[in-house]
């Protein structure tokens, strides 16, 4: 097996920083907000050493791949480039897509879109989900004093202000206050979750629980997210979410179309998302949009960061699939 390299390549017209091991059949790893290549750490050496190339890319914005700076260039579209870019890059026809978090959104719109060239697709966290009627910042809800997550995040500035005010206890409260550890997930429980209301007067991270850290996230761990959000800021990420409405405009001549290669859904039965109302139900019939869909895995104890919290039941479940291909 090979050791884990690090490299720059030239795809999409974007330089984007893979970390990779392996020889093999390709898999995509995607991460989601805020991660890195890092987040499929334990992951990496585990696919390569069951006989897979494994690639994972810092995604647009992210880590040591370029952040352009106009909010516009993060659509699904671009994201979705750049996957088929890599693929071209490494003179690669097919390969197997996986992803967490925005990561899985990515993942489900590569399958959506470009069936031939990703012949699987894993989806961790996020679910399948169809067009909305309306723009999607119209569903979220606020008052006068709180906003949902997602539109607090729409204006550039002000959530990459109180995120790089401490980088290091941001990454630290937003990491556990979203795993397992923080507790079970129910709707409205009032259980501080950084995925759900946030106070204008406060800000997202205020409430949030800072206990010390969780088994699975070391402190050498928590150093190289530091590190890497240090340099880059949290513009790129947030930049996803500004975008929103913009894939909702792009994305509606595609509107009714299934993901029509195999699939397979993954999630932690304490993941944050679970706690937003109406999400079981679009998990319960995300067989409708997915056809192929193999199974749903529902993870005991595990919260959002599944492939960090259970390495080796993510790792086991991405195996069996690829290898049922």
């Amino acid at each position: 097996m090979t050791d884990l390299k690090h490299r720059i390549i030239k795809a999409n017209n974007l330089q984007i920083h893979i970390a990779e091991q392996g020889e093999g059949p390709l898999v995509l790893l995607c991460h989601g907000f805020p991660e890195t290549w890092y987040s499929w750490r334990h992951q990496i050496p585990v696919l390569a050493e069951a006989g897979f190339h494994v690639v994972a890319p810092d995604l647009r914005g992210y880590g040591g791949t370029e952040r352009p700076e106009e909010i516009d260039q993060y659509t699904l579209l671009h994201l979705v480039g750049d996957m088929v870019g890599l693929l071209d890059a490494l003179d690669v026809e097919k390969a197997v897509i996986v992803g967490n978090d925005w990561g899985a959104t990515l993942a489900w719109h590569a399958a959506l879109l470009r069936p031939d060239r990703f012949r699987g697709v894993i989806a961790l966290c996020v679910p399948m989900m169809g067009q909305p009627p309306v723009p999607p910042t119209k569903i979220f809800p606020q008052t006068e004093d709180e906003l949902f997550y997602t539109l607090y995040f729409q204006t550039p500035g002000l959530a990459e202000e109180e995120f790089e005010r401490d980088v290091r206890l941001t990454m630290h409260n937003l990491l556990f206050a979203a795993s397992g550890d923080a507790g079970p997930r129910k709707e409205n429980d009032g259980t501080p979750n950084p995925f759900s209301m946030v106070s204008l007067s406060n800000g997202l991270l205020a409430p949030l629980p800072a206990p010390s850290l969780p088994s699975w996230l070391t402190e050498a761990d928590l150093s190289a997210y530091s590190e890497a959000f240090t340099a880059t800021g949290f513009r790129g990420g947030l930049n996803y979410y500004r975008n929103l409405d913009r894939n909702w405009e792009l994305l509606a001549c595609f509107s009714g179309m299934k993901v029509m290669i195999p699939a397979l859904y993954v999630v932690g039965e304490r993941d944050v998302g679970l706690s937003i109302p109406g999400m079981r139900q679009i998990i319960s019939e995300m067989p409708s949009l997915v056809p192929m869909l193999s199974r749903t895995v529902i993870l005991p104890g595990c919260g959002h960061w599944t492939q960090q919290e259970k390495p080796h039941e993510v790792s086991s479940a991405i195996i069996s699939f690829l290898r049922s291909l």
